[in-house]
């Protein structure tokens, strides 16, 4: 039986997928539960398997193509069956032919009137672009005369007429006409006062040469359209600007305590990073002050008795926010151990989706840029965020003396519809003390 492939709903906030790759092609067979295709979400991407057996008749829905939650990608069925009832506007015999039947030679004329607004698969356009196509001579076969990447993969130009010699209007000297046409030098672009003689056609060559050797000038302006997930980190951080509004403060910390406690555990081969060190001092404040691990719902506050700590992460692409469950009731090696798993998987590609929902409180580290100070926002429906900063060495007072500690600055933004700066200026006050006082840990 004929069974529609549709966009799958991937996590609660998904409303659209970008249809990255095509694991098969029209024509192959498919099994219930092999990997059929990948869908780019806004946190990450995901291989969606097969739901049905049979032979993969007809795609809807092009590489690189965004459509919204449950539209029509393809059509598994039969070899045989009969599938003209699921194509809608689709060509039926386009989704039955079992291959890709070769492309007609392309006209040498425009298969479009002029100034028809042309469209394409975002990997088709790049594709021409490439190949130095244009796309107003490729005739497109997807829905409503769509260009896709196939149309432009096997698109052929049409031979060009060869062109009647023509007499060269330009006088020339027999010399000057005899290397013109050795070089393939058209005359008519020579500068001559009268009659192009040897001396012209040279200095035509150095011209040429010096225009060749010159670097080109690079685009001023490229627009270049959001990927999935970049869209969908700047309509998050405009919801969460719009929702939330929002104070920071800063805090410096004496990192000397912290420093000293690291090198201690490395003696007992114990290796933790700095952000790990924070995710158990955090955790521990954060049942201290349960306000900064709420969520706002309709006018009402969610509690949360459990700390599941968001870690930041940077790809190449965007950002994701993996969370360590359980923060509160893990040890120091499992927080290290996790957030080393949870930064590789996303970096792969691989982030299963209930390691990005479910996120009680955020901590994003920007210290390995140099960074000293800046204001993080507010990971929705989170009521805040830890930013950590660079730790460098300053001079400050202590005991009446001007001495050289390793410091570092915390910056908290906070929901100020429930958090009230005296709360955020207690909660951050706790994480200093924590910080410079690893031992009350133990506590």
């Amino acid at each position: 039986m004929a069974k529609e492939i549709v966009m799958p709903k991937l996590g609660l906030t998904m409303t659209e997928g970008t249809v990255s790759k095509w694991l098969k092609k029209v024509g192959d067979e498919v099994k219930e539960g092999e990997p059929l295709f990948e869908v780019e979400t806004d946190k990450l991407t995901n291989t969606i398997e097969a739901s049905a057996s049979g032979v993969l008749r007809h795609i809807f829905v092009e590489e690189g193509t965004t459509v919204p939650l449950f539209a029509k990608l393809a059509i598994v069925a039969a070899a045989d069956e009969d599938i003209s009832a699921l194509m809608g506007d689709a060509a039926p015999a386009a989704a039955a032919a079992p291959e890709a039947a070769p492309a007609a030679p392309a006209a040498a004329a425009p298969v479009r009137a002029p100034g028809e607004r042309i469209v394409a698969a975002p990997a088709a356009k790049k594709l021409a672009k490439e190949l130095g196509i244009d796309l107003a001579l490729v005739p497109g076969t997807g829905p409503n005369g769509r260009i896709t990447l196939d149309d432009v993969k096997n698109y052929k130009p049409a031979p060009a007429a060869p062109a009647a010699e023509e007499e060269p209007k330009k006088k020339a000297s027999p010399l000057a006409a005899a290397v013109a046409k050795d070089l393939g030098i058209d005359l008519e672009k020579v500068e001559a006062k009268d009659r192009v003689l040897a001396e012209d056609i040279l200095r035509f060559l150095e011209n040429t040469r010096e225009k060749a050797d010159a670097p080109e000038e690079a685009a001023r302006e490229e627009l270049v359209p959001m990927n999935g997930m970049r869209k969908a980190i700047a309509k998050n951080m405009l919801n969460s600007h719009m929702t939330s509004p929002t104070v920071t403060a800063n805090l410096s910390v004496d990192m000397s305590a912290m420093k000293a406690y690291r090198e201690q555990l490395k003696t007992q081969d114990i290796k933790v990073s700095y952000t790990d060190l924070l995710v158990k001092f955090v955790a521990k404040a954060l049942m201290e002050y349960p306000l900064l691990n709420c969520s706002v719902e309709d006018n009402k506050i969610r509690y949360k008795h459990y700390v599941n700590m968001g870690v930041a992460v940077a790809l190449d692409n965007g950002l994701v926010v993996p969370n360590v469950a359980d923060a509160d009731k893990k040890s120091l090696t499992e927080i290290s151990a996790e957030v080393k798993e949870l930064a590789k998987l996303a970096r792969e590609g691989g982030l299963p989706m209930e390691k990005l929902r479910g996120g009680t409180f955020t901590i994003t580290n920007l210290g390995m840029y140099g960074i000293e100070s800046f204001t993080p926002i507010i990971n929705q429906p989170e009521v805040a965020i830890l930013g950590v900063t660079t730790m460098e060495d300053r001079a400050v007072v202590r005991d009446g003396a001007v001495v050289i500690r390793p410091m570092m600055t915390l910056s908290l933004t906070f929901d100020h519809r429930v958090v009230d700066g005296s709360v955020a200026a207690e909660f951050l006050q706790r994480v200093k003390t924590l910080m410079e006082n690893p031992a009350l840990m133990l506590a």
